[in-house]
């Protein structure tokens, strides 16, 4: 077996208009083919949507929705002995910051008959306020973990 080489991640740059790293992720998951100046637009919008409807910084709406949408356990397919068993496993940092950002902006894109910083910034809203999709595919997340615990011995 060859010997493992640390991988390296390469630093993300932060957004320009507030200096976060998370919003500059968050942007680059909205992205498609390559646009980045449309997702920087629709999340700029959105966030700024946010704060006018809330009365409060974006940036804290915004966090307080990831927080809110950061599941704890998710459960992971794993074969044994013939059958497939679905295990609870922690979800890490990176992986949770991804599943966050993926559900919220799924969420938004199920809502229908509205500009799409509308539906964001809505959705952001609503994640922060614990309801919402996002909030909701967290709890199914949660709770097929949960349902699961059995077969958390099987885990490494």
């Amino acid at each position: 077996m060859r010997g493992k080489k640390k991988i390296h991640k390469s630093q993300l740059k932060a957004d320009p208009k507030y200096g976060s790293t998370v919003i500059a992720k968050f942007i680059n998951y909205l992205m498609e083919k390559g646009k980045k100046s449309v997702a920087q637009a629709i999340v700029y919008k959105a966030l700024e949507y946010v704060s006018s409807n809330t009365k409060q910084d974006a940036l804290d709406v915004f966090d307080k929705a990831v927080k809110n949408v950061a599941p704890a356990m998710e459960v992971k397919s794993r074969r044994i002995g013939g059958a497939n068993y679905q295990i609870p496993v922690a979800v890490r940092g990176d992986r949770r910051n991804a599943l966050v950002f993926r559900w919220i902006i799924n969420a938004a894109r199920v809502r229908k008959g509205k500009p799409m910083y509308l539906k964001l910034g809505e959705e952001i809203i609503a994640a922060a306020e614990n309801r919402g999709d996002a909030i909701k595919k967290k709890e199914d997340v949660q709770r097929m973990a949960e349902a699961n615990r059995a077969f958390a011995h099987f885990a490494r």
